[in-house]
């Protein structure tokens, strides 16, 4: 496992920060839909693959780049199945009860998913 740089840290953190105050000035804005789906945009991807450009090079650049992303697919597809699980939890649980439910969930799904595919 490769090192991680300040900087590709620090651009991290600005874009995932950024992206939750954009999701939620649009959810005030627009509505809690119009919010949810800029609340799925996929900073941490982006930033993560952004910077893998400034920790590697060359042919070890491109290995990360696709490992990366296949990840990424992964999690967005766990990440629509708990969509699913809180939109069915929320209501019936109420939010906070909801909210920790659907992320035991997420975390369990998660973990799963990280022993099945590992090498």
């Amino acid at each position: 496992m490769g090192t991680i740089t300040l900087s590709a840290l620090l651009i991290r953190f600005l874009l995932g920060g950024a992206a939750v105050v954009v999701s939620t000035i649009v959810s005030r804005k627009l509505g809690e839909k119009a919010g949810g789906i800029f609340a799925a945009f996929p900073a941490v991807y982006l930033a993560a693959l952004l910077t893998t450009g400034l920790d590697f090079s060359g042919s070890e650049l491109i290995t990360h780049s696709i490992v990366l992303s296949k990840g990424a697919i992964i999690g967005m597809a766990i990440n629509i199945v708990i969509a699913v699980i809180a939109g069915y939890l929320l209501p019936k649980q109420g939010w906070k009860n909801g909210l920790l439910q659907a992320i035991g969930c997420w975390f369990i799904l998660s973990v799963a998913v990280v022993f099945i595919t590992a090498n």
